[in-house]
């Protein structure tokens, strides 16, 4: 994503092709923003920074009504029309009245201390300033709320057994979100960017989730994460992006890749003893 003074498009990593947001609908409040809901009241004022498809905004929403406030105190923006598209579409489906609209993290369209809780999620892995976009979080944030972050950390994710194209998408992947100007890593990072934004150590809570993907009870499903990722890969954005790391723009030769990275994932997901956990670094910022 661009930086605060950078008008350029943004580079994000994943993209906004079909896959991708049929990925992102699949998340949900609970098994993405349980760290967050304790912080829920029935007067909450939410918004959901980076909110994608809208499928974490809409639950926050439903809780926030089911604790006896409104649905439309809970607000989602996004930076691109794709994915609030979808957002809006699923706002009206599901009947959350939810409001959705465009914004940027780096210039957030609200007034100082608008919410009460603030959260991004897997939002600041893909920021070249997140410690600009912290600030703008605590801006609309009202003394003694919450801005609440949680993101992945490739670098830790780890699985079993680790096929060649699976190591080959870990690297690769690493590569392009660095030669788009972020940090892959972020989980570990979070602690730092909102020192670095002025916070003081008592306000912060660090917490971590792993998801689970494995081929036994307690899992989450291998094979529906692997061609999810094999259709992620095939999208003309993740193409050009390897096409980059590669350093070719054969088309030949991104095919092969893009081969090898689609039957890693499926030799992993066929076997039995398939293993994926994906580390996430969990930070709570009490607005001071």
């Amino acid at each position: 994503m661009t930086g605060p003074a950078d008008s350029s498009p943004p580079q994000y990593t994943h993209g906004h092709g079909g896959a991708v947001l049929d990925n992102h609908s699949r998340r949900t409040a609970t098994d993405s923003l349980a760290f967050v809901l304790p912080h829920l009241t029935s007067g909450s004022r939410v918004l959901d920074v980076g909110c994608g498809p809208g499928s974490i905004t809409l639950d926050l929403a439903a809780m926030i009504a089911g604790l006896g406030g409104a649905a439309s105190q809970v607000t989602g923006v996004e930076n691109t029309p794709a994915p609030l598209a979808v957002a809006v579409a699923a706002a009206q489906a599901r009947g959350i009245a939810a409001q959705f609209r465009t914004g940027d993290v780096y210039r957030l369209p609200f007034e100082d201390g608008t919410f009460d809780v603030v959260v991004a999620h897997q939002v600041f892995q893909h920021l070249t300033d997140p410690v600009a976009a912290m600030r703008e979080c605590l801006r609309v944030t009202v003394p003694g709320g919450i801005v609440a972050l949680r993101d992945a950390d490739y670098a830790a994710m780890s699985y079993h057994p680790a096929p060649l194209g699976m190591r080959e998408w870990t690297h690769r992947y690493r590569a392009m979100a660095r030669a788009n100007g972020a940090e892959p890593d972020a989980g570990r990072c979070l602690v730092q960017w909102a020192l670095e934004a002025g916070c003081a150590p008592a306000d912060l809570v660090y917490s971590s989730s792993t998801w689970v993907y494995a081929n036994v009870p307690g899992g989450r499903p291998t094979t529906e994460f692997a061609e999810s990722w094999c259709a992620r890969v095939g999208e003309t954005r993740f193409r050009d992006q390897l096409a980059g790391v590669l350093g070719t723009w054969d088309a030949d030769a991104v095919d092969t890749a893009v081969d090898r990275i689609c039957d890693g994932w499926r030799q992993w997901a066929a076997d039995p003893a398939a293993l994926f956990l994906m580390s996430h670094g969990e930070l709570t910022v009490t607005k001071a």
